[in-house]
């Protein structure tokens, strides 16, 4: 649907100071800036770690770096300075939102712990991105997506067919709790607008994936006395796969009861149409391995173009397995413009993703891009009183 995009984006003139590492934080302030908000990035003279992920054309900017960390500005500060940690002083005093991701002794021995930084400025939004909520005994345990993948259940849950449990190819957990965090500093930030009152806003990963996996999970553990084990039957069930077709694979899942009949009457099996149980929504979850066994027998009898035409003919949803440079060209996301092209100063013609969330917001004023390590130092201090000499002993006398 066309719409005027006249909107002044949500997070405009919010300033955010970003401490944060690796990709849970990154990803989350990423999309903060995409909604608006000037989101400053701190790094260590050493840069986050993140750069040096391969590939990458120059040193410092891999592309896992850059897909996380577009339209943000960049500080280089020691804080293990006194002058660093004076920078950042001042930087704080001018922000609505401090968020980090270091561990709380880490934190506190920086002096960037909560007491610390809203002693700077009392009305600051202050968040902890951590791995366990700090209330609990893994509190000073570090984390990473591997480790809360198997901590939170996800690895437990996606088991192989001899039953060892499996990482998921992606970092789930990072990007899942980077969800989290963005929708918790909006809500913080609506407050913060509204009452002119900052707080403390903590993050756990572990905690969120938790959360996240046990919406259906929970199942018969819902129930106090338990009516069974934990686990989400329709999802935990071994025959629940993608299937193999005579030339590929594909997923379909006939789900309502007339999606069902009308899959059995697809696949001539007009007498299970009709068994009392298929259309028991109830007694069908409970043999629903029997069902996804006979989609698997019947898939290789047609390639995958012949099983879309034909479920999609009578409504039930299916698509083909997409590897990872499919979506490169997949007509869907050319259609909806998810990919753009865009210039880089130092790493010349890149692709990357815009927001797939639509709304009538006004365009962000250019391409965003990842910035170089400390590419902004100089105009941040200078921003904050710094003069020539002072910016040169901090920074350096050369730019970044």
């Amino acid at each position: 649907m066309a719409q005027p995009n006249d909107l002044p984006r949500p997070l405009d003139g919010v300033r955010i100071v970003d401490l944060t590492s690796i990709i849970f934080g990154p990803m989350a302030t990423q999309m903060l800036a995409e909604m608006g908000a000037e989101v400053i990035k701190v790094e260590p003279p050493e840069g986050d770690v993140i750069r040096n992920v391969e590939p990458m054309r120059s040193r410092g900017m891999g592309a896992v770096f850059m897909n996380s960390n577009r339209g943000k500005k960049d500080v280089a500060l020691d804080l293990k300075s006194d002058a660093g940690r004076e920078a950042l002083a001042r930087l704080v005093a001018t922000a609505d939102v401090f968020v980090h991701s270091m561990r709380g002794q880490a934190a506190k021995k920086l002096g960037i712990d909560y007491d610390s930084v809203t002693a700077i400025k009392p009305d600051l939004v202050y968040c902890f991105a951590c791995g366990y909520a700090s209330s609990g005994p893994n509190a000073q345990l570090p984390a990473y997506d591997d480790i809360i993948q198997a901590a939170s259940g996800v690895a437990g849950t996606t088991r192989d067919k001899d039953g060892m449990p499996q990482l998921i190819r992606t970092i789930l957990a990072d990007k899942v709790a980077a969800l989290y965090l963005t929708n918790a500093l909006m809500a913080a930030v609506m407050t913060l607008k509204q009452t002119g009152r900052g707080q403390y806003v903590e993050v756990p990963m572990f905690e969120c994936l938790a959360h996240f996996m046990l919406v259906e999970h929970l199942a018969a553990a819902t129930f106090e006395p338990a009516m069974g084990p934990a686990g989400y039957k329709r999802v935990l069930a071994t025959s629940r796969q993608t299937y193999p077709t005579r030339d590929s694979y594909i997923a379909m899942l006939p789900y309502t009861t007339a999606q069902w009949r009308r899959f059995l009457e697809l696949v001539g099996e007009n007498d299970l149409a009709a068994e009392p149980w298929v259309s028991d929504a109830a007694a069908r979850s409970a043999r629903i391995g029997e069902l996804y066994d006979l989609i698997a027998r019947k898939t290789p009898e047609r390639t995958t173009a012949e099983w879309i035409e034909a479920l999609r003919g009578i409504d039930i949803p299916a698509a083909a397995v997409s590897t990872l440079d499919d979506l490169l060209v997949d007509p869907q996301l050319q259609a909806s413009g998810l990919f753009e092209s865009y210039d880089h100063p130092t790493e010349g013609k890149l692709k990357g993703t815009r927001p797939p969330v639509q709304g009538g917001w006004a365009p962000l004023p250019e391409v965003p891009r990842a910035p170089a390590l400390g590419e902004h130092t100089r105009e941040i201090l200078g921003e904050l009183g710094y003069d020539t000499a002072e910016i040169d002993e901090l920074a350096g006398p050369q730019d970044n």
